[in-house]
């Protein structure tokens, strides 16, 4: 295999803070690759601005004037992590062999990127990262992040524990992913729908060295209902089975007041007529708006067209 050319993703969303140390480090990592011939020499760096409301934008406007290998791109609002990151995939289609995502607080370790491009060069498509382990994470943070896991495994979303977006692609399954049209994005999920060889690095997790997370829990809630809507159906098949046992709970009760109306003196009158009606019907409703509740989820997986992200510049 000839040397591959590379190309580091980076989301950015107010990274004012760390975006200079971030492209140093990052820059390292290139030239240690492009030296021994590892990678090609026109690999390069693109960073992508989320809409950030700090100097996030001016400073890569810097680095690109400071380095050739820096690119920069930046979309008209925050359209979240997962979009920014699609944003910059479909910015490099076809523009590099294979490409990493990495977050731009460097926590995840950026000297494992030799051994992602490693596994590139050994003969697998996708090379996914899987934190060693969350020694850096408060309590809060690794209850929550056992909780995310554990939830989509048991809405039946396919998933690998402790995966984050730190991940290697090739540009054939860019080309694979990029078919995927949904807006309600989740590629942790995605990923595992594509089907090409796949090999994992595993990682260390550091400090935050600046700035502050930008997935507090409110965040990592809605990237869990994102992954739950996005690839399971099991929330509605709940409801469906919730109708039923309230349909059927409403046949034992009724059962009971037909004995105590007829074979009874307990029943209240005008109770029996009063009440049936409300458990028999409740019940139906539930049970039928499951049921429609199946074709109105997969009808809403298919049927979303609006824009995944806006570009505004590029460079």
């Amino acid at each position: 295999m000839s040397k591959p050319k590379l190309a580091i993703v980076v989301p950015c969303y107010n990274e004012e803070e760390v975006l200079p140390r971030t492209a140093k480090r990052l820059l390292e990592v290139l030239d240690g690759l492009i030296s021994p011939n590892k990678i090609n020499d026109e690999s390069f760096i693109l960073f992508v601005d989320d809409g950030s409301k700090d100097r996030t934008w001016t400073i890569i406007e810097d680095l690109t004037k400071q380095n050739t290998k820096i690119k920069g791109l930046k979309l008209t609002r925050n359209f979240g992590h997962q979009n920014a990151l699609l944003a910059g995939m479909e910015y490099i289609f076809n523009k590099c062999d294979c490409l990493i995502t990495i977050d731009a607080d460097l926590q995840h370790d950026e000297q494992a990127i030799g051994e992602f491009v490693q596994k590139y060069i050994d003969g697998a498509e996708i090379v996914l990262g899987i934190r060693k382990d969350r020694k850096v994470d408060s309590i809060f943070k690794k209850l929550t992040a056992l909780i995310f896991y554990q939830l989509l495994l048991k809405m039946g979303v396919n998933i690998i524990k402790n995966h984050a977006d730190y991940r290697l692609i090739s540009n054939t399954a860019l080309k694979a992913l990029l078919e995927f049209k949904e807006v309600n994005l989740f590629l942790r999920g995605l990923i595992h729908l594509i089907g090409f060889k796949t090999d994992y690095v595993f990682f260390d997790v550091k400090e935050r060295f600046a700035g502050q997370t930008k997935y507090p829990l409110r965040k990592m809630l809605a990237l869990a209902l994102d992954g739950i809507t996005s690839f399971s159906v099991v929330p509605l098949r709940l409801i469906t089975l919730i109708g039923f046992l309230i349909f059927m709970g409403s046949l034992i009760m009724s059962g009971y007041i037909f004995y105590t109306a007829i074979f009874t003196n307990k029943s209240v009158p005008g109770w029996a007529s009063t009440v049936l009606p409300i458990y028999f019907i409740g019940g139906v409703q539930l049970l039928s708006l499951g049921i429609i509740g199946e074709y109105i989820g997969k009808i809403y997986m298919e049927t979303k067209r609006r824009p995944r992200y806006i570009v505004e510049k590029e460079i």
